[in-house]
């Protein structure tokens, strides 16, 4: 989902006038989301310890990110990005919580 999402986002900013600035609270938007999707369909899979599948979903995330930025662009994270990739760890984490319960609950 997110690597349909940014490529719909970089070819909408590419072939248009829209500038990144008035799209950054979106693509955040739809960051929170589909990763609280991936932390919840990864602690539904696993069926327990989903804290620990969601954390490592995010973490994997942040993982490749830091890697297309720091392989890419030779940048390491500012404090804010350190800040947003916490923060989608931790809802990977709730994801992956309420994906465990879900799936027990079944």
């Amino acid at each position: 989902m997110l690597i349909t999402s940014s490529l719909f986002f970089s070819l909408l900013l590419r072939f248009t006038s829209v500038q990144e600035s008035s799209l950054q609270y979106i693509i955040t938007a739809i960051s929170f989301i589909t990763l609280f999707a991936g932390g919840f369909i990864s602690g539904g899979k696993g069926k327990e310890k989903g804290w620990f599948l969601g954390g490592v979903t995010g973490i994997i995330y942040s993982i490749i990110i830091f890697l297309f930025s720091f392989l890419g662009s030779d940048q390491l994270f500012s404090m804010e990005q350190t800040i947003y990739h916490v923060c989608y760890t931790l809802i990977c984490m709730m994801g992956g919580i309420l994906g465990v319960n879900l799936a027990k609950n079944n």
